[in-house]
């Protein structure tokens, strides 16, 4: 081979190697024209207005889905969205299965040892609620060693239901996997009360009439935030940013009125 082709070839690729140095092998911003990041984002979806399905697409609806998708076009990334069990959710969250948490969840200080959580975004409280009529319940204090109370399972709701059961204060706490299992089971008598979260049973007196009543005050005032693995602080200043993002302009504002006015 010549001695000038053999120069040429070696210019063109230490240019190559330089200016493989210089970019540093990183993946173009997706400002700059590269691939958006997407994050796996899971939710427990009979858990309405927050997180539900929706009737006619039978894809994922609520509150929760609808701020978590503006939130991820304000600061630029993509989201998968996964249907699973609420008590599943942190631990796929610890085990790297999910990015994040979007579910109605309490950022309760036990929680927070687990994993980190956003600003939160609504302030919520536990119930009771029983059946539509039912004149012996007026309030959590006639709560009686001969009932059952329901909860759904990983929710402050279900830890109060447990509490009573082990003080002596309820018969038995029976924990579901799914609140709707449990709002039927209300109806239908098999249980005499359920602690829940007032704007999800608000919810479902809204879409059920007549069905079932709040009784007594509100319970353990409870603060609901987005989470994320412990550490992940990348993530949750872009969820922190979106979510106030929203709030400046008036986004929070017209989502929170679609799915609670």
């Amino acid at each position: 081979m010549e001695k000038k082709k053999i120069v040429a070839i070696l210019l063109v690729l230490a240019m190559m190697l330089t200016f493989t140095a210089c970019t540093g092998g990183k993946e173009t911003p997706a400002a700059e024209g590269g691939d958006a990041p997407t994050y796996k984002v899971a939710m427990e979806p009979t858990f309405p207005p927050f997180d539900t399905i929706d009737e006619e697409t039978q894809e994922l609806a609520g509150f929760d889905v609808d701020l978590m998708n503006a939130i991820a076009e304000d600061q630029g990334f993509k989201l998968e969205w996964v249907n699973m069990g609420f008590d599943g959710l942190i631990p796929a969250l610890e085990a790297g299965n999910i990015d994040i948490i979007a579910s109605g969840m309490n950022a309760s200080e036990e929680r927070r040892e687990k994993v980190d959580f956003s600003t939160t975004y609504y302030d919520s409280g536990l119930v009771v609620a029983v059946k539509a009529g039912n004149t012996d319940i007026k309030s959590i204090d006639d709560l009686t060693p001969d009932m059952k109370v329901g909860g759904q399972i990983g929710t402050t709701g279900a830890d109060l239901a447990t509490e009573l059961f082990e003080t002596g204060k309820i018969g038995e706490a029976k924990i579901y996997n799914g609140l709707d299992v449990a709002i039927m089971d209300l109806q239908n008598g098999a249980i005499a009360a359920l602690i829940n979260d007032l704007p999800v049973t608000k919810s479902y007196m809204d879409s059920k009439p007549g069905a079932i009543e709040i009784v007594g005050d509100v319970l353990n005032a409870e603060a609901y935030g987005f989470a994320v693995k412990k550490g992940n602080t990348e993530l949750l200043d872009k969820i922190n940013a979106g979510m106030q993002n929203m709030i400046d302009n008036g986004t929070f504002d017209e989502i929170y009125k679609k799915w609670f006015e």
